[in-house]
């Protein structure tokens, strides 16, 4: 079910240097890292040796540091979408982590902190949406404090001929996110559609350099990038045809799966890498493969460090079950992000009484981190019905109450 093809972070002190036009080499990398908002732990001072870098991740070097003298939480790793408080920073764990920010704010301002691992991103929980059509509504900002873009970085769309980088459409949504201080998430590296065309002609070799060079080109761009769906819908939803070249089963069954997220940590050493897959919030079996999926990569050594759910048929699902397959994707230890939630309903009556009670849900359920709609501009959305609001701004009963309940 759902079987698709789609239609085609602040950081402490940093200005953006510079961010760059558009090119078509594909060895023009984007320097600047902007001031993306509020979305790191970031501590008044570093331990031993240790350095900020380059205001991404004020983590103490040496095992078992603390960060610098009683170092503080910004907006970032505060709870809630508006942060309510500081949380007083945390010692520091192994090399290069950080401590985890105190939870802010009241009701329904208060939100879990964000959690760090190996360097990775600490982010206060959010709830986003995509580009509609295409582009960045001036409006966006008003209404959600994430960004992914729903096609713009979908490899197809950055190289659909070879060795010819069209960058545009994620320049737009990147520099959106760094003006505008919300989170950038890509979506995504690796997927079984909307691939390069010219992949299917290459040799294994050059199949398995050109998978490395795409996402170390992303990574050396956007090296700001919060989040990444590294691989999305894996078998037996899709199948990249370079799947094989990746390692393919392999000893774990999914070693191409385990290459990608290796390549991901090296390049891009400080997003969130998320396996994104749909129907594992809905359906038993898929829930099932899912974590057996998970499970087989993290003994492999995948750094993976969160599960996406696409969440597109949740709102056809009792809250109680949806609730269930949750609480089994969150028995593997990892957060989770509801990634392309949308809800496809005619009735305004409906549509609002799901948002009310799935949204308040995912919401209050500490293991969900942050929560991305798929769509809210009505006749631009991927699913016919479930546009929130008109492109003149008229608000459907589902958009009024949830921006109310966000306190927007």
């Amino acid at each position: 079910m759902h079987q698709r093809m789609k239609p085609l972070i602040s950081l402490f002190g940093l200005a953006l240097l510079s961010l760059g036009a558009c090119s078509s080499s594909k060895h023009a990398a984007r320097n600047g890292l902007g001031g993306q908002g509020g979305s790191f732990a970031g501590g008044a001072g570093v331990a031993a040796s240790g350095t900020p870098d380059a205001g991404i991740n004020a983590a103490a070097s040496g095992a078992g540091g603390s960060l610098g003298t009683a170092g503080t939480l910004g907006a970032a790793g505060v709870g809630g979408i508006d942060a309510g408080g500081t949380g007083a920073a945390g010692a520091a764990g192994a090399a290069g982590q950080g401590g985890a920010g105190g939870a802010g704010g009241t009701g329904t301002d208060a939100g879990a902190a964000g959690t760090a691992d190996s360097g990775t991103r600490m982010l206060k929980k959010f709830v986003g949406n995509i580009t509609t059509q295409g582009q960045v509504r001036s409006d966006f900002d008003m209404y959600w404090d994430q960004i992914t873009p729903e096609n713009e970085g979908k490899w197809g769309s950055v190289e659909g001929t070879r060795n010819q980088m069209n960058w545009s459409g994620l320049d737009r949504v990147h520099d959106y996110a760094v003006a505008h201080g919300i989170v950038f998430k890509q979506h995504n590296f690796v997927w079984g559609a909307q691939q390069p065309g010219w992949l299917a002609g290459l040799s294994a070799a050059d199949q398995k350099a050109e998978v490395e060079e795409w996402i170390r080109l992303f990574c050396e761009r956007y090296p700001d990038v919060a989040l990444i769906d590294v691989v999305n819908e894996p078998p037996p939803h899709t199948m990249p045809v370079y799947m094989n070249a990746l390692g393919g089963a392999g000893a774990s069954g999914y070693d191409w799966i385990v290459q990608a997220f290796k390549w991901s940590r090296q390049y891009c050493p400080h997003a969130i890498l998320i396996l994104n897959d749909y129907n594992n919030i809905e359906y038993g079996n898929d829930n099932s493969h899912f974590i057996d999926i998970v499970t087989k990569i993290k003994n492999a050594g995948a750094p993976i460090d969160a599960i996406g759910a696409q969440a597109h048929a949740a709102h056809s699902i009792a809250d109680s079950t949806v609730k269930g397959y949750l609480d089994k994707l969150a028995a593997t230890g990892l957060p989770i992000y509801i990634t392309e939630y949308d809800i496809d309903l005619a009735s305004d009556s409906a549509q609002q009484q799901v948002m009310q009670s799935q949204m308040t849900m995912f919401w209050n359920d500490n293991d969900i981190k942050g929560i991305t709609l798929w769509g809210y501009i009505v006749g631009a959305t991927w699913q016919t019905n479930s546009g929130l609001m008109t492109s003149t701004s008229t608000k459907r009963p589902a958009m009024s109450w949830l921006m109310t309940f966000l306190g927007r």
